[in-house]
């Protein structure tokens, strides 16, 4: 396998939904608590980025395996990449395997110096992970897709990041994980809105595999609708954390990628074509993500 087909595998490009949240969780943790532990911070970059690349291979390899009946064979060889590039299935398995086992070697290092709270939202994240495509009724061909996708990425990864760098400062409560949620809240609904595109997008394609996700239950244009909407939410998620002083006040520059956003998404709300309008999610994730991080870094550089 190729280095470009292994990338591929992975979903490379999709990385941004874990290592920006990973990137503001670590800001906020210097931000609220004035202190890093770097060691332990690498190490989980480490494990959390082989984690995503094993979720995501696995998302491939299940849907190539699932996809047996006549509707789904085209689909199997035409568009999935291991079908596409006549890649060995069971070579596939084991190193998804591999990547998890090392993964999970990694994060019970990590939970042995810090405590049992990063045992449980590991557990959790690893849970979501497999049975976001494995297991019988997978969570991305249900309506719960968004929000596992979002929570887990968004919200989970950034908690994870404030806790290991400040576990031996602060009670793991409702009051520390409070403001780590709001502040999360614009990472979550655009991470949550990158799947919510995708399933629109792949509407009659997920009828034929059998996937009955969020938009095969409302429908497309309510679906449209909870897609401008969830934009909405995570805006005003960030503006109450700067009010209430969980984000620094220069996050709030992120508001200039609104217009670039709104043009994007009214581009989406035109026509929903995978190949064509779909790399606008993409585009208004990173876009989002990377202006919350530059601007949350260069907050916390000036105290602002």
């Amino acid at each position: 396998m190729s280095l470009s087909v292994f990338l591929e595998l992975v979903e490379i490009k999709a990385k941004t939904a874990s290592v920006f949240p990973f990137l503001l969780g670590t800001f906020f943790a210097w931000y609220h608590y004035r202190q890093l532990h770097p060691v332990y911070l690498l190490i989980f970059f480490v494990a959390m980025l082989m984690f995503n690349m094993a979720v995501d291979a696995n998302d491939n390899y299940q849907d190539y395996h699932r996809a047996t009946h006549n509707q789904a064979l085209a689909f199997r060889e035409k568009t999935n990449i291991i079908g596409v590039h006549h890649l060995n299935p069971s070579r596939i398995g084991w190193l998804i395997f591999w990547l998890i086992v090392v993964s999970a070697a990694l994060g019970l290092f990590i939970v042995s110096r810090t405590g049992w709270p990063l045992l449980w939202l590991g557990l959790f994240s690893y849970a979501v992970g497999y049975l976001y495509a494995g297991g019988p009724r997978p969570i991305s061909s249900t309506p719960f897709g968004e929000f596992f996708s979002g929570i887990t990425m968004g919200f989970v990864i950034f908690l994870i990041s404030v806790y290991i760098n400040a576990f031996d400062v602060v009670p793991f409560n409702w009051a520390f994980v409070w403001p780590v949620l709001l502040s999360s809240g614009l990472a979550v609904c655009s991470i949550s809105n990158l799947l919510l595109a995708n399933n629109i997008a792949d509407d009659q394609e997920d009828r034929e595999l059998g996937r009955t996700t969020i938009v095969y239950y409302i429908g497309k244009a309510a679906a449209l609708k909870m897609f401008v909407a969830l934009y909405v939410v995570g805006f005003v998620c960030l503006l109450a954390a700067v009010l209430l002083g969980y984000l620094p006040k220069l996050t709030l520059l992120t508001f200039l990628t609104v217009p670039i956003v709104w043009r994007n998404t009214r581009g989406f709300l035109a026509q929903q074509i995978k190949k064509v309008t779909f790399p606008l999610a993409i585009k208004n994730l990173f876009l989002i993500t990377l202006a919350q991080v530059v601007f949350f870094g260069l907050g916390v550089l000036i105290q602002w």
